[in-house]
């Protein structure tokens, strides 16, 4: 190789110089330079592409290093003297992000904007929430003046069907000039995702790694034992995500076993009570480990820290307290005076006579022991201080709920699921292997552990094959949830007009998908189209059209169909009715079905509503039997009569046989049985359709019927006949998928033409209209409604706030029921918005229009009285709400307050909506600083 080197030309010497200090003088190299370690070929892939000027779409996994990709976004916006925003799903990731950027580029640099947190918001680079993107391009703010790169973190957070629409908003609407950064958690069709970038964006490249940094093991913990999942064939195991890839691969036999083992024991616990004599099932039966002894063993195998996910908030809060009440301490008394010191400084600002209601003491306590829990239920900022602790390393067990997952960045050595199932709102659903991968993504920090660790719970019925199967499994595939809205609808016809805006909607993502969908479907049509081309080639008849004679075979066929039912359903009436009026001693024959032959009625029955009589009969053969409409097919004949003692003892053999006598007797006697005067047979009716005559009397005189191949072409016809109504089915589908979302914008702009809020012809935004582009919540209209109508008037500050409350709190699935007291002087005012609720979903549902959500009361009495002063013990207590809950309820309210401030104009409501917004936002709401 050096000589190879030694013989190259002075020319190709000083070529490949020029080469590697073109390659130094690269804002990536000084980027490199500037972080001190080095970056993974897929960083430097998509970092690359950046500085080409190309759009990028980062699909790694949790933990992999994508935010690189965003920061070298941010790098390139400084060095180039353009702006750069950096955008997250919720605000707290965007609190966190902001933290470090300004630890990299100076709090001169750097600004934040969140909704309810501004902080230096010209900066050439600011962190905020995608809504506030949104916003910002609907509104033209001067702040996107000069922006280069938009970064948008957890990209895959379009499909929230909550949320996801703001994602493609923000893309579609960014300038052509802004390069945009998309960084994603795995997905299985980024392919399908970057495609769609490269159609509305442009140039986008897609880089996809798979590759966890930190490999990853995954275990069943059974009892106080962790056993690895994965092994090879000798039984040593194997690297977890890959384990099932490796060839040879199996799932660790002990694990089979022990399946095998309790499905042996529950079924002799379960089963008849010899089984359960056969004495106890031989061998240890798995067990689950209590959550303290679960950290004992991972504290004992040095895998702390640790995530525990469990699909509960209470379920968080009692894990911490029962660590604790079986002596859990997982840390030193420096690290508890470390834990203390910060606790107190980061809580310096909540009022000490709000310490005990919030249950800081208790919260204290136990993050001075190691623990935490980690929800939404937590004061926010009791939960900024949980990830400021963890990572710190100084909490080493945090017992979270899934919305840990996606976002904050707190990575642990080892993640434990209790469970794989969760409540998804309406049932008890098997967690999918995208989320398990994004739960268990969580486990092993880059730079600090050499391998992470995911730990499944043993529960009953726990089967190894498929944990197997989960962890093995990368299948998220990203589904948009894309759908207009009111404020996109006004936005937009404001913006580019109606038809312009129709257009733009045709090119999000859900329509994409539609498409690509409709590729596949419009191609089989084609297929059936040129197949049906052949089929008729083949019916094809010298004599005469043999399409039109095949249709009046059908029409013969199915009419013959029709009077066969017709007649069958008169029989049957017939025989439920020749049923009634029978007498005891009278002869019948029974024409057909399970009864056929004579009898004699013993008991005509009573009437049993739509079923008729039962009578019950005795047969020649000398059978008692209860005779239903069931039983006969046509209608029974009376053709004589026999007397029947009155003492008659059916069950009596002695009296059955004579009175069997009797009846072969009456029999002989009329020659096997004549009907009786007035009992005829039913007649078929087809012979009398005058329309069938009609139609067999053409199929005669028809050309083709005298054609020797008639019966092959007929065939032919058949299969053209039954294909054709496949691929009308098709093509309806084509139809209902192709132009969706432009058809749903269509009926909003309907909605919205009715109301007022565009212009007769809907081409247009009227005054109404500007109102409701303010209004950004997810019952817009209906904010915009009350506003145009004065259903709030009348209100106070205070009175305002607790009706408003009713259109940003839902209750939780728990919560459903508590009392939805209101405050004096607000009753009026709630009527009213539920009235135009009312209305409003009266005309969305005559549009078919997905309905706004109901205003639900259940907060207004403690927003009143929070916004009339009072403590916040008295509050959460009438409440029933915790904390963290209420904070966040408080801050939507806010933000929802400031646009009805906004959108109202010089109204009188907008100092009312100020006032509101000023006495909701003080105490504990004010200080915490997540939301």
């Amino acid at each position: 190789m050096s000589y190879c080197r030694d013989m190259a030309s002075p020319a190709e010497r000083y070529a490949a110089a020029r080469r590697r200090d073109a390659e130094r003088r690269t804002h990536l190299a000084t980027f490199t330079d500037g972080i001190g370690f080095e970056l993974d070929p897929f960083q430097v892939q998509a970092c690359q592409a950046l500085e080409a000027g190309r759009g990028v779409l980062v699909a790694a996994p949790t933990g992999a290093g994508k935010t690189v990709v965003g920061e070298f976004a941010v790098h390139l916006a400084l060095v180039t003297g353009r702006k750069a925003f950096y955008t997250t799903p919720i605000k707290a990731l965007s609190n966190q992000k902001y933290t470090e950027l300004v630890a990299r580029h100076g709090a001169a640099s750097v600004g934040l904007l969140t909704g309810d947190n501004t902080v230096n918001g010209d900066a050439p680079v600011v962190v905020m929430t995608t809504e506030v993107l949104r916003n910002m391009l609907y509104a033209g703010s001067s702040t996107l003046a000069g922006l280069g790169y938009v970064v948008m973190d957890e990209v895959h957070y379009l499909a929230d069907r909550f949320r996801g629409a703001v994602w493609e908003e923000v893309i579609i609407h960014l300038p052509s000039d802004v390069l945009v950064a998309s960084l994603s958690a795995t997905v299985s069709n980024a392919e399908e995702f970057g495609a769609w970038l490269d159609t509305v964006r442009g140039d986008t490249e897609i880089v996809v790694s798979e590759h966890r940094p930190v490999p990853l093991w995954q275990h069943l913990a059974v009892g106080t034992r962790l056993y690895d999942l994965f092994t090879d064939p000798a039984g040593d195991p194997l690297e977890g995500d890959e384990g099932s890839l490796v060839p040879g691969a199996i799932v660790n036999p002990e694990l089979v076993a022990l399946a095998r083992q309790q499905v042996r024991a529950d079924r002799l616990t379960r089963g008849p009570g010899r089984d359960r004599r056969r004495g106890p099932v031989r061998g240890p039966r798995p067990g689950t480990p209590g959550r303290a002894q679960v950290l004992e063993v991972l504290d004992a195998a040095g895998l702390l820290p640790a995530i525990t996910f469990i699909f509960s908030r209470a379920g968080c809060d009692a894990a911490v307290q029962q660590c604790m009440a079986w002596g859990i301490k997982l840390t030193t008394p420096e690290e508890q005076r470390e834990i203390r010191r910060r606790v107190e400084e980061r809580c310096a600002d909540i009022p000490s006579a709000d310490l005990a209601v919030l249950g800081y003491w208790e919260w204290l306590d136990g993050l001075e022991h190691g623990l935490a829990a980690h929800h939404a239920g937590l004061l926010p900022t009791f939960k900024e201080t949980v990830e400021h602790l963890f990572a710190a390393g100084l909490v080493k067990a945090v017992f979270a709920t899934e919305t840990l997952a996606l976002g904050v960045n707190m990575p642990a050595r080892s993640v434990v699921l209790e469970k794989l199932v969760k409540w998804n709102g309406q049932a008890h659903v098997d967690i999918t292997p995208g989320e398990y991968t994004q739960l268990t993504g969580r486990a092993g920090r880059r730079g600090i552990d050499v391998e992470g660790h995911a730990v499944v719970l043993w529960t009953p019925g726990t089967d190894p094959e498929a944990v197997a199967g989960l962890a093995s499994r990368r299948t998220f595939p990203l589904r948009s949830s894309f759908r207009p809205t009111y404020n996109m609808a006004v936005n937009l016809v404001e913006q580019v007009g109606r038809q312009p805006a129709r257009d733009i909607l045709e090119t999000s993502f859900a329509q994409f998908q539609a498409d690509r969908a409709v590729v596949g479907l419009a191609k089989r049509i084609r297929t059936q189209q040129e197949a049906l081309a052949g089929y008729r080639e083949a019916m094809t008849c010298h004599l005469g059209d043999f399409a039109e004679y095949h249709r009046l075979r059908q029409e013969v066929s199915e009419r013959e169909k029709d009077m066969s039912r017709a007649t069958q359903v008169q029989r049957r009436a017939e025989a439920a009715a020749s049923l009634e009026g029978l007498k005891p001693g009278d002869v019948i024959r029974l024409p057909g079905g399970r009864r056929a032959g004579f009898a004699v009625v013993l008991d005509p029955g009573a009437p049993r509503g739509f079923e008729g009589p039962q009578p019950r009969i005795l047969t020649a053969d000398r059978q008692v039997k209860l005779l239903t409409a069931a039983d006969v097919t046509t209608a029974v004949e009376r053709i004589a009569r026999v007397k029947v003692p009155k003492d008659f003892n059916w069950r009596s053999p002695h009296a059955r046989r004579d009175l069997a006598s009797s009846l072969r007797n009456a029999l002989a006697e009329i020659g096997g049985g004549e009907p009786l005067p007035g009992r005829g047979r039913a007649r078929s009716g087809a012979a009398d359709d005058e329309r069938l005559v009609e139609l067999r009397a053409a199929l005669r005189a028809h050309p083709c019927h005298g054609c020797a191949d008639r019966e092959e072409h007929a065939r032919w016809a058949q299969r053209e006949e039954k294909l054709a109504r496949e691929t009308r089915a098709l093509a309806k589908r084509v139809e209902s998928r192709t132009a969706t979302i432009a058809r749903t914008f269509d009926h909003v702009c309907d909605v919205l033409t009715t109301l007022g809020y565009l212009t007769p012809d809907g081409s247009a935004v009227t005054d109404q209209g500007r109102l409701l582009r303010r209004i950004y919540a997810e019952t817009d209209l209906l904010v915009a409604q009350c506003v145009r109508h004065g259903a709030w008037r009348t209100l106070d500050g205070p009175g305002l706030a607790a009706v408003v409350s009713s259109l940003v709190h839902e209750a939780r699935r728990e919560e459903v029921g508590q009392s939805a007291r209101l405050p004096r002087g607000t009753d009026e005012a709630m009527a009213a918005t539920v009235r135009l609720w009312s209305e409003l979903t009266d005309l969305e549902e005559a549009h078919h229009v997905p309905l706004t959500r109901e205003p639900d009361a259940g907060l207004a009495w403690a927003v009143h009285r929070w916004a009339r002063g009072h403590r916040l013990d008295e509050v959460l207590r009438d409440a029933d709400l915790s904390a963290g809950d209420f904070v966040r309820r408080c801050k939507q309210l806010v933000d929802l307050l400031d646009q009805i401030a906004e959108a109202a104009g010089d109204d009188p409501l907008r100092a009312v909506a100020r006032d509101a917004l000023d006495s909701v936002r003080r105490g504990v709401v004010a200080y915490s600083s997540v939301g």
